[in-house]
């Protein structure tokens, strides 16, 4: 269950924490990063991000609307079109996840290797 960051109580004051609930976590990296692109459907985020449900999908694009990072526009049209896009803030992202994917291509080149073998909790 999500927390929410708009009671007072429960309120994190430390940005790298506040950053991490925002667009923590399996997808929502990987669904900013995509609407990067421009607007996407659905069924397009959906084909776009293997093995992600459309539960998931579904919650993981209302929480980043609802963080201000999506903006969800629905088309008066039979059948109804959605689609979704970045929002300015959500935009303002783009450094930080072509970073993280360059990292990413990166560590999938050259994993580093463990400086000290650890057995049973030891250093060896």
């Amino acid at each position: 269950m999500r927390k929410q960051r708009h009671d007072i109580e429960n309120v994190s004051f430390c940005p790298m924490e506040c950053t991490l609930d925002v667009m923590g976590g399996k997808w929502k990296s990987v669904i900013l990063y995509r609407l990067l692109d421009g607007p996407k459907r659905f069924g397009e985020l959906g084909r776009l991000l293997c093995n992600i449900t459309q539960r998931t999908l579904t919650q993981q694009l209302r929480e980043l609307e609802a963080d201000g990072l999506v903006i969800r526009t629905v088309y008066p049209e039979v059948p109804p079109r959605v689609d979704y896009r970045l929002s300015a803030l959500g935009l303002s992202l783009e450094p930080i996840l072509t970073s993280l994917l360059e990292w990413g291509r990166a560590y999938l080149v050259a994993p580093p290797q463990a400086s000290m073998k650890v057995q049973d909790g030891a250093r060896l």
